[in-house]
Order: C-alpha cells, then sequence, then structure tokens
C-alpha cells in the first residue's frame, strides 16, 4: 500500500507541473475513448487465516476503456483488460528445496464510477469481473523442472470472480498515468449461488494509456 501511495503521489506531482504549463485543456466533459497497457503486482492470501505463504510476482495487463461522462465532476469507464496475476512459492520436500510458480491469465472487466475534482486527476472506484482464460504452473526442484498449462472453456460465462478495484488517474493532456488496487471478494458458481474464495487474488497495478478525444 505504501508503494501505491507513493506512485500516486509522483503521479500527481507530475499532473500539476504539466497543467501548470497548459490549462486550457478540459476534457472531464467529452467522451473518450483509450488504451492502456502495464503491469501487476500480484499475490495471493489465506481468508481462512491459516499458515500459508507466497511472494508476490509481476505480469503484464493490456486492454480498452471508454471515459462517460456524468456532468463535469462525475462519471463512468468501463474497461475490458487481459490481465496477469498470480504467486511464488519456495519450499522443502524430501530434504530438498523447491519453487512454485502459478501465472493465471484473466479477462477483467471493471467498471468504475469516476470523481473528476480538477481536469488532471480522475478518482476511480468500483466491482470488477474477472473469468479465468489460462492457468500455467511451474514446479522446479534441484533435479526437475514440470510446466503444466491450462485453458478454460467457456462453457458457462457466468463462472467468474467478482472482485473490488480503486485507485486514481492522471491525466497529462492525451496521456493517462494510472496506479490501481484491487483484490477478490466472491466467486460465481455457475448455478446463481456465490462463495467467498477461500485464497484471494490481490494486486497493486500501474499503467500508461493513450486517450482520444477531439479538441
Amino acid at each position: 500500500m505504501k508503494n501505491i501511495i507513493l506512485i500516486m503521489a509522483i503521479f500527481i506531482s507530475i499532473g500539476n507541473r504539466s497543467f501548470a504549463q497548459d490549462n486550457s485543456i478540459d476534457s472531464r466533459e467529452k467522451l473518450l475513448f483509450g488504451i492502456k497497457g502495464g503491469v501487476n503486482y500480484s499475490n495471493v492470501y489465506d481468508s481462512q487465516g491459516e499458515e500459508f505463504q507466497a511472494d508476490p510476482k509481476l505480469g503484464l495487463v493490456g486492454g480498452a476503456f471508454l471515459a462517460i461522462p456524468i456532468g463535469r465532476y462525475f462519471g463512468l469507464q468501463p474497461e475490458a483488460l487481459i490481465s496477469q496475476k498470480g504467486f511464488r512459492a519456495t519450499g522443502r520436500i524430501l530434504g530438498g528445496t523447491y519453487s512454485f510458480t502459478r501465472t493465471t491469465t484473466y479477462l477483467d472487466v471493471p467498471l468504475l464510477f469516476s470523481i473528476k475534482p480538477v481536469e488532471f486527476i480522475t478518482l476511480q472506484v468500483g466491482p470488477q469481473y474477472s473469468y479465468l482464460i489460462k492457468q500455467n504452473d511451474v514446479f522446479t526442484n534441484a533435479s526437475t523442472s514440470i510446466e503444466q498449462e491450462q485453458e478454460f472453456v467457456n462453457d458457462n460465462i457466468r463462472k467468474n470472480t467478482l472482485c473490488f478495484t480503486g485507485g486514481a488517474d492522471i491525466n497529462i493532456k492525451h496521456i493517462v498515468l494510472g496506479a490501481r488496487a484491487g483484490w477478490d471478494i466472491l466467486n460465481n458458481n455457475g448455478d446463481g449461488t456465490s462463495t467467498t474464495p477461500r485464497y484471494k487474488n490481490v494486486w497493486y497495478q500501474a499503467t500508461i494509456g493513450y486517450r482520444f478525444y477531439s479538441n
């Protein structure tokens, strides 16, 4: 959390200096389309509080967003992102050490409520639906390395995870610098019921994007 606060502070400082030089652009009431890409810093944790330790890992994220104004100071921002999450773990078995890395690839669809107090900063918060597309596991010890990859057929679109995410975007004309955090809340079982996942994804996200709008 300290890292993401520091990143946001740096972005705000950059945005302040940029708009101090040119404050004639205000796109808060415009319909905007954009593309973005960046990295996730993700991990998982055991919601039952039992002994489970994992190390975070980096993954890629990229996709598109649409900024829909609701007046000057509020708006909605739906997005569609391909997002890598996962974790790393190490341990000992039969007297030897091993490492385990899981990389999960999701289709993330956040629906964010935007607050736009000034042109250069947008605060965002809202739910996110995540559908697991692919999972890659790599197990390595002193003598062998085993890799297993699974691709999930979309046989029931309701089998997804509900997440919560929030953060801020810094708008420097067409360029958008974003910092965000998120975590899993519920799993949809596909039969109309939902459960709280025991092992929840948690991630920090930093992106850079380009937004298209008419001058």
